[in-house]
């Protein structure tokens, strides 16, 4: 398939998707290794787990506040200075958090300064891959994704390692670092669209009523149908759980007699195995339709959930973590191109950030109901059978959403 008449280079839109790939691998792997520090956090300052839940509950916030806000700026602006300066940000709160003292400092380096950080790493390079891409949409989406994936099993099981050979604070500086670099050197690879580079997206067919970035409802069209409101919800169900189990699991199993580091490693199964579901849906999805993959989706993490319930022994954990992880990396994947299908790319950044906020409100409260079910009862029970009976929920909404658009 011809995406460029003259060119014979390499397409460029594959430089976005390794960029991508390579941001949200060490932000979001950083990001769920808080996990493998909250012993830790723990033993140092005897804070109770609401408390350190409280600021993952933070970064959710400011990721999905400000996602709408840089989703829309990327709509017209395009990527670059807006990964850069996020990156920086996030890599500062990182190396901040390496001098912690005080409840408060805990908010503001790790709950606002990572929450700013964070708050681009899906919205826009996701809906930057949509626009280079037409068809392959949800393969390459879920290449980026595998990033993600790859450094959910990487970085926690390196921050357990740095923390034992150097300390938790020591451990947070070399995190910062490595995100600084990756950050400065990916930003600059990215553009806004083809157009730029006078390429067409791939996949284009010359149609341009169907596939050109005007295509599909404006944000304001979008905030007056239901089917928007119904995918925040579902999507709210979604997240409320995926974080609460990156938060907890790892707590939940030293509880339960399992070594820290073996604890860790869940957290690293979980992403290893994401990968395999983020290339398997996003493969899915273009053939078989985003929406229906995102319901798939849902099936699985049900049959985890039911799972879960059970699982006490560190191989039932384990056993957890494979089928769950499955789930999780396919959500985080759909639903960008879901996105797209559903309403179009006109105003894609600024719909797929609303609905992204309302994820991270789920996963802002999930962490937080969930420690503090677990201070009033000495147990995880009530909080995985709530994140149970969202999973059901959300299926029951995503069912009644359907596409706006003819095709995006």
């Amino acid at each position: 398939m011809s995406t460029t008449p003259t060119s014979k280079r390499p397409y460029y839109g594959y430089t976005i998707v390794a960029a991508s790939f390579c941001m949200q691998g060490v932000s979001v792997g950083a990001m769920v290794s808080y996990g493998v520090f909250f012993s830790y956090l723990q033993q140092d300052f005897g804070w109770s787990r609401a408390f350190i839940s409280g600021a993952s509950s933070v970064v959710m916030i400011m990721m999905g506040a400000l996602g709408i806000l840089f989703g829309r700026m990327n709509d017209r602006l395009g990527p670059q200075r807006i990964l850069l300066a996020s990156g920086i940000c996030l890599a500062g709160g990182y190396v901040l958090m390496s001098t912690l003292q005080a409840g408060w400092q805990l908010y503001v380096f790790y709950g606002l300064m990572v929450g700013i950080g964070l708050s681009t790493h899906d919205i826009v390079t996701l809906s930057t891959v949509a626009r280079w891409f037409r068809s392959r949409r949800g393969l390459m989406t879920g290449l980026v994704k595998a990033g993600t994936g790859t450094g959910q099993f990487i970085i926690p099981i390196v921050a357990s390692s740095l923390i034992a050979l150097a300390g938790w604070r020591n451990a947070y500086v070399a995190i910062g670092l490595g995100i600084l670099v990756v950050y400065v050197l990916a930003a600059r690879l990215m553009k806004r669209s083809p157009a730029e580079m006078g390429l067409q997206p791939y996949g284009h067919t010359g149609d341009n009523s169907k596939q050109g970035d005007a295509s599909g409802v404006s944000f304001g069209v979008a905030l007056r149908m239901p089917q928007l409101w119904l995918a925040c919800l579902s999507y709210f169900c979604v997240i409320f759980g995926a974080i609460t189990v990156l938060v907890h699991i790892v707590p939940h199993a030293i509880d339960g007699g399992m070594p820290e580091r073996s604890a860790a490693a869940l957290v690293s199964t979980i992403g290893a195995v994401s990968v395999a579901g983020r290339i398997t849906m996003g493969t899915m999805s273009d053939r078989i339709g985003s929406r229906k993959t995102f319901m798939l989706c849902f099936v699985v993490l049900i049959t985890a959930l039911l799972w879960l319930q059970i699982a006490s022994a560190g191989w039932m954990l384990f056993a957890f973590a494979l089928v769950y992880g499955f789930a999780h990396g396919g959500f985080y994947t759909v639903m960008s191109p879901t996105v797209a299908e559903i309403f179009g790319l006109k105003s894609h950044g600024a719909i797929f950030g609303l609905i992204y906020f309302f994820g991270t409100l789920g996963g802002a409260f999930g962490p937080v109901v969930a420690g503090r079910l677990f201070d009033v009862q000495q147990t995880y029970t009530t909080a995985f059978w709530l994140l149970l009976a969202l999973a059901v929920f959300g299926l029951i909404v995503m069912l009644r959403v359907r596409p706006v658009v003819s095709s995006g």
